[in-house]
């Protein structure tokens, strides 16, 4: 059985893991990155708390030695499902089976100008991107003598009130108490600003009426300044406009208020749901397509009764859905029957600062904050991650930041603008 899977994220790479070792099936893995990154952590990348490295690690070295997966660098440019192939900006691919995990990217609601001015929280490359805007800002602010220039490179305004622009606020909160002042001296008489808007009438809507109270008086007694019932609707020459008519002037809009599936040519018109997903079936088979699945956040699936408007884009699901089509994989091979996707949710948390996060739990219905909530947060991002070299260099950045309340990660290191990009690779 020879199964191509797009996408090593959360959801491909646990399918291909689950399949490792199995002599009857073949597992051919392509990503346009060639590594795997964890995705709940790109924002401590982004403030300069954590190293790529910490978070990421080569697709190659994971499968050196396991004889049955394959690693293909490669963008998808198209599906040929007539002849069970794919087609990638540096070859083709056949395959039995084919599998989307895809994932999801950036979203901006039609909104040119924010997208082509904010800067976005999805990638490794993005949390690089926005880490050097963010001290090329804070140079620039240390030299301006325009007061009123000062003051929007030093504002920050984060669009999006869920887990990662929570998280996100939360971290300059703490930079600005604890770092900017002590390296930015010519700051002192400066306010720095940080907004955090959402559209919807609390932070962290998916939890728990007690997670969002508790994080709103988090963040307010770190001093962000949080905007519900507040949109964006564009972002032109340093002023973020809002639906309700205010305005904010700043160098740094963040964007983390959505996401949306991707189209890719060859693929059916009526096999795409709500949000750009693939609608699938009871085992994550696309609807109209015969032999090719996805899982993950690409995809939609309407059939588990306790979700009936489709599952939540988050990683449990990914990582669910990944470890059950494995198990479906194996169970065609014996021509046994096929076990539907039931998600088992095991709850939800976000972390605001240090020793300040927000946990729910579903089964017991609990719920906990404060420091017992951010050893949890911090024990299960830890053993998430795909390696122990990744977790043991973690868990050091992590020590050494809760001791000394800085890390000495804050340098601007970008690629030479000599270096010349193969456009078929974007």
């Amino acid at each position: 059985m020879e199964i191509v899977i797009i996408g090593g994220g959360f959801a491909g790479l646990n399918l291909a893991k689950e399949l490792l070792n199995h002599k009857d099936i073949n597992v051919t893995l392509v990503d346009k990155n060639n590594y795997n990154f964890f995705p709940p952590l790109i924002y401590q990348v982004a403030t300069a708390f954590l190293e790529p490295s910490s978070i990421s690690y080569p697709f190659r070295k994971f499968f050196a030695g396991k004889k049955n997966l394959k690693f293909r660098l490669g963008n998808l440019l198209k599906v040929v499902p007539a002849e069970k192939k794919i087609i990638l900006n540096n070859g083709e691919l056949n395959y039995d089976y084919l599998v989307f995990a895809t994932g999801a990217e950036t979203s901006y609601f039609g909104m040119e100008n924010v997208k082509k001015n904010a800067i976005p929280m999805k990638t490794l490359n993005d949390a690089i991107v926005m880490r050097n805007t963010l001290l090329k800002n804070l140079e620039k602010a240390a030299i301006c003598k325009d007061m009123r220039e000062r003051r929007k490179l030093l504002t920050i305004v984060v669009a999006g009130g869920g887990p990662t622009g929570v998280e996100v606020s939360g971290m300059f909160a703490e930079m600005r108490k604890n770092i900017l002042l002590k390296e930015y001296p010519e700051l002192s008489t400066t306010a720095s600003n940080i907004y955090l808007v959402d559209g919807s009438n609390a932070v962290l809507s998916p939890m728990s009426k007690a997670s969002q109270e508790d994080t709103l008086d988090a963040l307010t007694k770190l001093g962000v300044v949080v905007k519900l019932n507040t949109t964006v609707v564009d972002y032109v020459d340093d002023t973020v406009y809002f639906g309700n008519g205010e305005t904010i002037q700043t160098k740094n809009l963040i964007w983390a208020a959505g996401v949306s599936a991707k189209f890719f040519e060859g693929m059916p018109a009526e096999s795409y749901g709500r949000g750009r997903r693939m609608a699938t079936d009871a085992f994550n088979k696309v609807n109209a397509t015969d032999a090719i699945y996805a899982i993950g956040d690409t995809c939609i699936q309407l059939t588990d009764i306790n979700f009936p408007a489709g599952h939540p884009q988050v990683a449990q699901v990914a990582i669910q859905q990944g470890l059950n089509l494995a198990a479906n994989f194996k169970l065609m091979l014996n021509k046994k029957m096929l076990i539907p996707f039931k998600y088992n949710d095991k709850g939800s948390m976000a972390i605001i600062g240090k020793n300040k996060a927000v946990v729910d739990l579903p089964k017991p219905k609990m719920h906990f904050k404060g420091f017992f909530a951010w050893i949890i947060w911090l024990f299960i991002h830890l053993i998430s991650l795909i390696t122990y070299r990744n977790r043991v260099k973690t868990f050091f950045n992590w020590m050494i930041a809760y001791f000394a309340k800085d890390h000495s990660l804050r340098m601007i290191i970008r690629p030479d603008k000599k270096i010349k990009v193969d456009k078929k690779e974007i």
